[in-house]
């Protein structure tokens, strides 16, 4: 089993800047991939940004260009650096992670962006 915990969400204005953080433990040898999902009220969750074991990252086209998704394998974390932030970020933020096919998300934290 893999536990996911994420903190760094909150409020912030529209032009802000927010880091969250993603805490892995238990089972985390060989977690392949790490990577970010979101789910605004009434809509359906989606992707945000990924980073794979070999080092290789994506982006929705939503935020490209500002997220910056990185990793430091010896914390175990995997981070969201959001700059430029829009009232259309507002979303719980859930750290997912996938290791031998079976994937783990955590409780998700509240971003909230403020025009």
């Amino acid at each position: 089993q893999v536990q996911l915990v994420e903190s760094g969400g909150g409020l912030v204005q529209a032009g802000g800047s927010l880091r969250l953080s993603c805490a892995a433990s238990g089972s985390i040898f060989d977690i392949n991939v790490m990577a970010w999902h979101r789910q605004a009220p009434g809509k359906q969750r989606e992707f945000v940004a990924i980073s794979t074991s070999g080092g290789a990252t994506n982006y929705a086209d939503s935020v490209k260009g500002r997220f910056t998704i990185s990793r430091d394998n010896v914390k175990n974390t995997v981070y969201l650096q959001m700059r430029s932030l829009k009232p259309d970020d507002t979303a719980v933020y859930y750290c997912y992670a996938v290791k031998q096919s079976i994937s783990f998300w955590g409780q998700g934290t509240q971003v909230t962006v403020s025009a």
